[in-house]
């Protein structure tokens, strides 16, 4: 299994660097995205590992920091969700509570010796770990700890987990420092029905928008709509994985990505095929 510093090179010389610097140089609110929300949390884990860690702060160190975090056992790396770290007497299931915002605050007004590092995040029914978004991390509960994400207590680190930004309230997005999180699972990811379309696409000319939007139309109303974005989703996360170090290649696929996402939800609401395909070709095609 590869680490996480050969899956998400930039990410990690990223905080390694800023956990080093003199006066460590690292956001107090970091919001990952992306598909593959476990990666996310692994990744905020061995970030509150560095954090805490007494020893060499290598990912084989057995100081006593690092043998609780990964334990997922430390007195000060906590998972807040739906039902993680809840008040005794909050009986919501389904949310990020305004009581849970109550105890974390009040909790954070207590010193501690260590690294303090608070991941916001989803489960589901098998206690998985899923992304946040306004239905499970609502805005009163958000706005009700605004002010400790703006001016947290010093040692202090919170991370968001959700699939897109879209998917948080602005607020929180415009207190956190965001990164996007390429899912590196091993699985084949299909995109046969969208290759031939999407070969090449990124050197395709202004001049050549409509044919390509054609292309993807016609495969739109041979199958599933939501099926061809995904696939197009698939196609791309090939790219990015194979172009990790290209960083202006890179920043264009993300911006893709987010594109036919924003596409595949305009598809569930049931808007019109031919308009979402023609607004996402002129994205795609610069």
């Amino acid at each position: 299994m590869r680490s996480l510093d050969e899956k998400y090179p930039f990410l990690m010389k990223y905080f390694n660097r800023g956990i080093n610097a003199d006066k460590k140089n690292i956001a107090h609110c970091i919001l990952f995205y992306g598909t593959d929300i476990q990666a996310q949390y692994d990744l905020a884990l061995e970030i509150a590992r560095m954090l805490n860690c007494t020893g060499d702060r290598t990912q084989a160190c057995q100081c006593l920091n690092c043998k609780w975090i990964k334990e997922n056992n430390h007195p000060a790396v906590l998972t807040i969700s739906k039902v993680d770290n809840k008040p005794s007497d909050d009986n919501s299931k389904t949310v990020i509570s305004i009581e849970q915002a109550r105890m974390i605050k009040n909790d954070l007004l207590v010193t501690s010796d260590y690294h303090r590092v608070l991941i916001f995040c989803d489960k589901d029914k098998e206690g998985n770990v899923c992304g946040l978004n306004q239905q499970n991390f609502q805005a009163d509960a958000a706005n009700a700890l605004l002010k400790t994400f703006e001016e947290p207590p010093s040692n202090t680190t919170f991370f968001f987990l959700t699939k897109d930004k879209s998917d948080m309230i602005t607020t929180v997005v415009s207190r956190a420092q965001c990164f996007y999180v390429p899912s590196m699972k091993d699985e084949e990811r299909d995109f046969s029905l969208v290759k031939d379309a999407m070969d090449g696409y990124l050197e395709l000319e202004r001049n050549e928008v409509l044919d390509f939007n054609d292309k993807i139309l016609d495969i739109a109303k041979m199958v599933d709509g939501e099926e061809v974005f995904t696939q197009m989703q698939n196609y791309m996360s090939a790219l990015l994985k194979s172009n990790l170090d290209n960083l202006s290649l890179k920043v264009k696929l993300i911006s893709d990505i987010k594109a036919v996402e924003t596409a595949k939800k305009e598809y569930r609401l049931n808007m019109n095929i031919q308009t979402i395909v023609e607004t996402l070709s002129f994205k795609l095609i610069l």
